[in-house]
């Protein structure tokens, strides 16, 4: 943290224990509001989420026309979807590295193209009926939603510490509002027979357009280090660090004991969510004897219920603090799903499946702010984290389908029960890392052999060196300091944690 020379931390604000400091919200900014640019790029972070909802759900929603026209099996086209999620994987686990060399902004746009390139294939494998074209496409595509997924994610953290304020949970809700635009975007294409051929095409025109407008709008310049000499921008701004710096930084993340546990606590999050998404519709019309107009109902509540948890969470984890309100949705979907799988009828289920939705809501964008607290390490943790997500997603699906032969997919459900329940039990590393023992600092700063003599009469003064306390195993590492967006508060501004 960064402190006014003479100035005693502690000074000018009241004492607080240890777990009150780490788990209540960042502290508000000094003055009436964030200022303009950090509001313009909520504003169009926000966009971004909505469109990556948006043109997921869009293909997602034409599957049936896409498998149909290229004569595929159920079983063929869930291999072709395990190939792009196999991609996804391999691509979270060096997108840390990524971010960190080359910023946020260059990962963001060459995402943007990936996206937009894999899209088109999309649609071009079943005009052409060829599946090896659509299997291209899915891996394009998947990449490129992995590679975009962690700069979105840390931006969004650097925005809610800038308005200082809880806003992270408004950029997923986004996401959901944007998903339900693309299903019903998906929908009508279908109803009026256009071609997916022409509506990836234009999809993927206007995705990057879209991007290319927001994306050096939403990332936001570093924040000046008071004492620090003036300098080139660092990587936020496109500007390279040196060669291996940015894989080091994001290997270290691995050995991290809290990041670990909390991407079980977001793989937990994910296992939920993705559930719901594969089997609750075949669920409802299986396991309850209801067509498929019904279940598409069903699933738009629980949907529906994730947004309005995303909504309004922001005044919850203001509230209370992330971890109770963690815990308590990690609980509150845990026994949803459980009443969901048990229910003697489909009212009982359907409450269940509220339940499930609103406590689904708010646990991935809590472990993705929490994660993200250190600017240095940041892009590493997400890419850690959301490595346990991407595996959820790849093993899930086909273990739940395999039960699902035996037990039914309602009954199948529970299998995922025992790591929800994980999920609520780790549910503490949500909280700041201050909570753990106070660990030994050193700082940067000039040595007082170099301190500046005396002003010649009529100079102005020149100002004192300022220490920037940093843990000692980074000063260990020769790496350079990769801006994930300045993260630092301004001098002033708010307290000093």
């Amino acid at each position: 943290m960064l402190f006014r020379p003479g100035r005693t931390p502690d000074a000018h604000r009241p004492r607080t224990t240890a777990t009150s400091v780490a788990d209540r919200p960042p502290a508000r900014p000094a003055g009436p509001g964030a200022p303009r640019e950090v509001i313009s790029a909520r504003n169009h972070l926000l966009g971004l989420y909505l469109l990556l909802g948006l043109t997921i759900s869009s293909w997602l929603a034409r599957l049936p026309t896409v498998r149909d026209s290229l004569d595929l099996t159920t079983g063929d086209l869930g291999t072709v979807m395990l190939l792009g999620a196999v991609g996804s994987l391999a691509t979270i686990l060096v997108a840390g590295a990524v971010v960190t060399r080359v910023g946020p902004r260059r990962t963001m746009l060459a995402s943007a193209l990936l996206f937009s390139v894999g899209y088109v294939l999309l649609g071009l494998g079943p005009a052409l009926g060829r599946v090896g074209v659509l299997a291209v496409g899915v891996v394009v595509f998947s990449v490129a939603i992995a590679l975009g997924n962690v700069p979105l994610n840390v931006e969004s953290v650097v925005i809610e510490r800038r308005m200082g304020r809880t806003v992270v949970p408004q950029f997923h809700a986004g996401f959901s509002v944007g998903a339900v635009l693309g299903s019903a975007l998906g929908a009508a294409a279908a109803w009026a027979a256009v071609p997916v051929v022409v509506q990836f095409g234009v999809v993927a025109i206007v995705a990057l357009l879209w991007r290319l407008h927001s994306v050096p709008r939403s990332v936001l310049a570093p924040l000046p280090l008071v004492g620090v000499a003036a300098g080139p921008a660092p990587a936020a701004s496109g500007a390279s660090v040196r060669r291996g710096a940015g894989l080091r930084t994001s290997l270290r993340a691995w050995r991290e004991r809290r990041t670990l546990l909390l991407g079980v606590v977001v793989m937990s999050a994910a296992l939920s969510e993705g559930s719901a998404n594969n089997w609750l519709a075949i669920a409802v019309v299986d396991g309850y004897g209801q067509t498929e107009a019904v279940a598409a109902v069903v699933f738009g509540t629980f949907v529906a219920s994730m947004t309005v948890a995303r909504i309004s969470g922001t005044w919850l984890i203001d509230r209370y603090g992330r971890f109770l309100v963690v815990a308590l949705s990690g609980a509150t979907s845990l026994a949803g799903l459980v009443l969901f799988a048990l229910a003697p009828s489909l009212p009982w289920s359907v409450l269940g499946v509220v339940g499930w939705g609103l406590g689904a809501g708010l646990v991935i964008p809590i472990a993705m702010s929490a994660v993200s607290g250190d600017p240095l390490s940041a892009a590493g943790r997400v890419a850690v984290v959301s490595a346990f997500a991407s595996a959820a997603s790849i093993a899930a699906p086909p273990l739940i389908g395999m039960a699902a032969e035996v037990m039914g997919a309602r009954h199948a459900l529970l299998l995922i029960t025992g790591v929800m329940l994980a999920g609520v039990l780790l549910s503490g590393t949500v909280r700041d890392e201050s909570v753990a023992p106070a660990r030994a600092t050193s700082a940067v700063h000039v040595p007082a052999a170099a301190a500046p003599p005396a002003p010649a009469p009529g100079e102005p003064a020149r100002p004192r060196p300022v220490s920037v306390a940093r843990p000692d195993r980074d000063l260990a590492d020769d790496d350079v300091i990769a801006d994930l967006g300045g993260l630092v508060e301004p001098v002033g501004a708010g307290s000093c944690r």
